[in-house]
């Protein structure tokens, strides 16, 4: 029997040696804290920043519960097993626990000897740096259990391998991996969520075992549920726990051209202006691993006969208006100086090789490395690739048992990284390249390209891409969902490598399964100083096919970039002007250009408003149940349905024809709204599954009835024409809204308050757009703007042309232009 012990600012129930503390953030986002035997831990947590409190609960001594109530939630404490549930403000149940209590703590004893080989180095050394042997710690395993409702989704949970979008009846195994990234927190389509404040490995089943969420190793079972109606309010009760995203430099939402890998700087200034002479718009180049000397993996400075002048040749990029992005490893081997310096300061995990992330000092050294060997030389973006930092079954050459993968991969996490932190690492990796370049400079954003991270990586600027993965029609059907999961937990910024990692197939190792051989030349040789000539792509018409649709899909991420090794993955390896691939993948950076003012405000809204760009279609329709397991559609914005085709229709491998293959796709348009299709302007009304038209190049893009899109001309670069007109695009058929947003797009000013802010307002039934008097301020800011108004609707378009001044100003449209 539960018994009241405290209500000083949070309840504190208790029966027998067990503690169960409920606590609020604000009225909205409350703190679940379970122990047995222990007190309430003090320590700050990793994952959660927020140091708000909210006191004004009301709490009533039921005679079967505990009831504490909010101006927005009510939770009861079942007297008889402590089961907690959630209610909103009319009383209707969010989520409970079983009537058994659904907490569960099993106390066990972790045991972890500190050596040189096994253990990561923190307060386990001497004063002579040498490691000292651990003593065995009293933790708990945690088991927290739910009760869902019949009708209602679940998302989020990072992105992983399987392609599962709803997560009702599945299971998802939570620990950091080459191809997974694990985000401790979940939303539901009930206008809630529920973040986990754990970093050991966790397991969540919602199938025949039961719902529930295992935890390895806690010292406490610690939890916030968040409640906003909402996805956009849950999302922001996310952040107010997690912290803020910083605003990326808005070059990052352009065209990225990477492979593995450019051999050195002549190469990568050639591939750079021949984007340049082809007029295809580029804003950054990547290079790859081995931008360092021979053998010394994970040195940051810059190989002196591939790189002899770093500084000269980034400026020659940034020259041609292109930013240059680098790889940068956790782990350094071969002797190489980074390796010495981080070893004599003990800085090193028990492997030799990695640098210890959760030690604030070796974050220090790290930046400083990449500050005198990179970043002096005018490095624009990192990219911090495997950033797990480990991934035990790599080398294997059959896939293991997903019960396998998980013992395999978390006992080798935990040789070197306390069991209760194995999924925290990428985190504090990219704290510490973030606040080394805040230290340095307010003049340049971070932009930090990485493979794994955990919950409120967002706070530093990272954007994250699922790993390598292989050149399949599979392996894309996978990853919209994932992409979609990986979003839907908070963390706005997911990408990919468009047309997969690995193009061909190896007999040798698990996970180089792509189906394309035909031009394929492997990884590129580690000693190389020129590129390989005889690199000019695959051949296989299959493998262009599938990368045309890759390509259209990826255009709508929220980063836009090419990436793999096998073959060369530039425009030119496709064709040339004219030809249908080619012109595929032209036709769509240049549509990403058009689209930059609505991207780079939705960019804004994550910023200022926690908004999310890729999402779920379920989470803006959660009444239409329909929604809730679409694995191959997703909102780009609020505005903007995309629908990526994933069969093939005209090439299968080996270049052979697909005779008479369909191309069309099946649609479902959502209920409660009309669409428009992108391309044709078609109007039609939701709640149907329709055959699309597809044709190569054709992805299917729906546009929802009462949407503004602000769009532009196309650009070499994305500042190259500052003035260049707004074309705002007035979607008919219910009232709506959009903001611009407008800043510097690089630089820090807009944290004071340095940026402007355009609101349009449509009222349907008035034909009347109000473009209202712009807000803010910045020196660059353009003051006049022509604004070239299209009004679409069933009976076509209409054109009005205004100049805006920052003054509001209204247009109407025609009266027989009717939506």
């Amino acid at each position: 029997m539960y018994i009241l012990i405290s209500n000083e600012g949070c309840v504190i129930l208790g029966s027998g040696s067990l503690r169960l503390r409920i606590s609020f953030i604000t009225e909205a986002i409350a703190r679940i804290t379970f122990t047995d035997g222990k007190p309430f831990q003090p320590g700050p947590s990793l994952i959660v920043t927020t140091q708000s409190t909210f006191t004004d609960y009301h709490l009533e001594d039921k005679l079967t519960n505990f009831t504490i109530s909010t101006p927005t939630i009510t939770i009861t404490v079942d007297k008889e097993s402590g089961g907690v549930s959630y209610f909103d403000q009319t009383g209707n149940i969010l989520l409970g626990e079983p009537e058994r209590g659904g907490k569960w703590l099993t106390a066990k004893k972790v045991y972890w000897t500190a050596s040189n080989k096994n253990t990561w180095l923190s307060s386990q050394q001497n004063v002579n740096s040498e490691c000292v042997a651990d003593t065995a710690r009293d933790v708990f395993e945690a088991k927290l259990e739910f009760v869902f409702n019949e009708n209602e989704a679940l998302f989020g949970f990072g992105s992983h391998e399987e392609g599962y979008s709803n997560l009702r009846g599945k299971c998802r195994q939570l620990y950091q991996h080459n191809r997974k990234i694990v985000i401790p927190y979940f939303v539901s389509t009930r206008g809630y969520g529920l973040l986990i404040d754990c970093c050991s490995l966790m397991v969540f089943h919602d199938d025949s075992l039961g719902s529930y969420i295992w935890a390895d190793v806690v010292n406490e079972l610690d939890y916030y549920f968040i409640y906003g109606g909402n996805f956009d309010n849950v999302t922001r009760g996310y952040h107010e726990l997690t912290g803020k995203a910083p605003m990326l430099p808005k070059w990052a939402f352009g065209y990225i051209q990477s492979k593995e890998r450019y051999v050195n700087a002549n190469e990568m200034i050639a591939i750079a202006g021949e984007y340049r002479r082809r007029q295809i718009p580029l804003d950054l180049i990547v290079l790859d691993w081995r931008s360092w000397s021979g053998n010394f993996w994970g040195q940051k400075t810059f190989d002196p006969v591939r790189f002899p002048d770093p500084t000269t040749f980034i400026n020659t990029l940034h020259e041609m208006n292109v930013h240059f992005m680098i790889s940068v490893w956790p782990t350094m081997s071969g002797d190489c100086p980074n390796q010495k310096e981080m070893e004599q300061h003990g800085f090193m995990l028990g492997d030799g090789q990695t640098y210890n992330a959760f030690l604030s000092e070796a974050r220090k050294l790290y930046w400083d490395q990449a500050y005198s060997g990179l970043f002096v030389h005018g490095v624009d973006a990192w990219w911090c690739d495997s950033s797990e930092p480990f991934v035990a079954d790599w080398s294997n050459a059959v896939e293991l048992e997903s019960h396998i993968r998980l013992v395999v991969n978390t006992q080798n996490f935990k040789q070197y990284i306390d069991p209760s932190l194995i999924n925290v690492y990428a985190l504090l990796h990219a704290q510490g390249v973030y606040e080394g370049q805040r230290r340095t400079t307010s003049t340049k954003r971070v932009l930090n390209l990485t493979r794994s991270a955990y919950a409120g990586q967002h706070r530093y600027a990272t954007v994250l891409w699922n790993g390598d993965i292989s050149a399949t029609w599979e392996t894309l059907r996978r990853c919209i969902p994932e992409g979609v999961n990986f979003c839907a937990a908070g963390e706005p910024y997911w990408t990919l490598d468009i047309g997969a990692f690995f193009i061909n197939y190896s007999i040798n190792t698990w996970f180089w399964h792509g189906d394309y051989s035909d031009g394929c030349r492997g990884i590129t040789d580690g000693d190389a100083i020129e590129p390989d000539p005889q690199d000019t792509g695959c051949r296989d018409l299959g493998f262009w096919e599938l990368y045309a649709r890759w390509f259209q899909y990826g255009s709508f991420l929220p980063m836009f970039r090419t990436h793999g090794t096998d073959a060369s993955r530039e425009i030119w390896r496709f064709g040339e002007a004219g030809t249908p691939f080619y012109d595929n993948i032209a036709k769509y950076i240049r549509l990403r250009y058009q689209l930059l003012p609505y991207i780079y405000s939705l960019a804004g809204q994550v910023t200022l408003n926690s908004y999310t760009i890729m999402r779920a279609v379920a989470i803006d329709y959660p009444n239409d149940t329909k929604t809730f397991n679409i694995t191959d559609q997703y909102l780009f914005g609020s505005a903007l349905m995309v629908c990526p085709v994933t069969t093939p229709m005209y090439y299968e491998r080996n270049s052979k024809p697909i005779p008479d293959a369909p191309k069309t796709r099946l649609v479902y348009l959502p209920t409660g709204n009309q669409w428009y299709d992108f391309w044709t302007e078609t109007v039609y009304d939701g709640g149907q599954t329709m055959t699309v038209d597809a044709p190569l190049d054709t992805m299917p893009l729906f546009v929802r009835a009462g949407s503004i899109i602000p769009m532009t001309q196309v650009m070499q670069y994305v500042n190259e024409v500052p003035s260049a007109a707004y074309e705002i695009r007035i979607y008919r058929g219910e009232d709506t809204n959009f903001t611009i947003y407008e800043d510097a797009g690089d630089k820090y000013d807009y944290e004071q308050g340095s940026f402007a802010l355009i609101y349009l307002s449509w009222l349907e039934t008035l034909g009347q757009l109000t473009i209202h008097e712009r807000q803010g301020f910045f020196p660059e800011l353009i003051a006049e703007r022509q604004y070239n108004i299209i009004f679409i609707s069933k009976q076509g378009r209409e054109t009005k042309t205004v100049l805006y001044t920052g003054k509001e100003v209204q247009i109407s449209a025609t009266p027989n232009i009717t939506s």
